[in-house]
């Protein structure tokens, strides 16, 4: 009975974990900080003696790069997530677990290189185009998913699959309802992480001829045009850190309950 009853007090405790661990800070202030920042340099841009050149550059030109930016951002992740996860898991198999230093240490390479360096070996391979500067985010931004997925498999505790394995799972069951659920929180950690590869990494896509906010950067420095400069800069930090929030809140919201640590 004194067992039942710890269980029942435990449950709800157990439910409402998730929600727990969003505080009011962390929901709240960093979006609130973007929108104080954006207000600051909307008003700025609003008193700004711009000439016509400055005014060329921005004027109906702004939302159009951000839209770019985000596209790009949300395809080179939805990418890598097809690409490193589905590779992470068969790298821990059996029959190609051997391989797995050795595709660690390519995408290393490839993160190794400097993302300039990579977009333009690229562009002299593929051409200028969207196509190309996709291709080259998705390969710097690989690496964190790839690794992270490959270490969440490898630190679960080999007593609990064969457990798994001795109650009648079969292996595809012992990876969707034991391996993932205990790798999610490594995983959603190298996701995280690529996000905001993908939004430093798509300013330089205007290099490849990709868009994004990378152009009213290079605008601004080549016209020599500060105003611009600072705008797309500016903008580029805002959506990297709404980014970053937004992935820190699914981080939270999607580790699984089983997971949570009571103190």
């Amino acid at each position: 009975m004194e067992r039942e009853r710890q269980d029942r007090e435990a449950a709800p405790a157990t439910g409402e974990r998730v929600l727990d661990r969003l505080t009011w800070q962390r929901v709240a202030v960093v979006p609130a900080v973007v929108a104080v920042v954006l207000l600051a340099t909307w008003m700025w841009y609003r008193g700004a003696e711009l000439d016509s050149i400055a005014k060329q550059s921005i004027e109906g030109n702004v939302w159009p790069r951000v839209r770019e930016h985000i596209e790009l951002t949300a395809i080179s992740t939805v990418l890598v997530l097809i690409i490193a996860i589905p590779l992470g898991i068969a790298l821990t198999r059996r029959a190609l677990r051997g391989a797995a230093p050795y595709v660690l240490a390519v995408a290393n390479l490839g993160q190794a290189v400097p993302a300039l360096g990579l977009l333009v070996l690229l562009v002299i391979w593929r051409g200028i185009g969207a196509e190309t500067a996709i291709i080259g985010i998705v390969i710097y931004a690989a690496l964190p998913v790839l690794a992270n997925t490959i270490a969440g498999l490898q630190a679960i505790d080999p007593q609990l699959t064969e457990a798994a394995k001795g109650i009648g799972m079969s292996g595809s069951e012992v990876l969707r309802r034991v391996e993932l659920p205990l790798a999610v929180p490594l995983i959603l950690a190298g996701v995280r992480t690529a996000l905001v590869l993908n939004v430093g990494t798509a300013t330089l896509a205007t290099f490849g001829g990709g868009g994004g906010l990378g152009d009213l950067i290079t605008a601004g420095i080549t016209n020599q045009r500060m105003p611009v400069l600072f705008l797309g800069s500016v903008l580029a930090v805002a959506l990297a850190l709404l980014i970053d929030w937004l992935a820190g809140v699914a981080e939270l919201l999607l580790r699984p309950k089983g997971l949570e640590v009571r103190t």
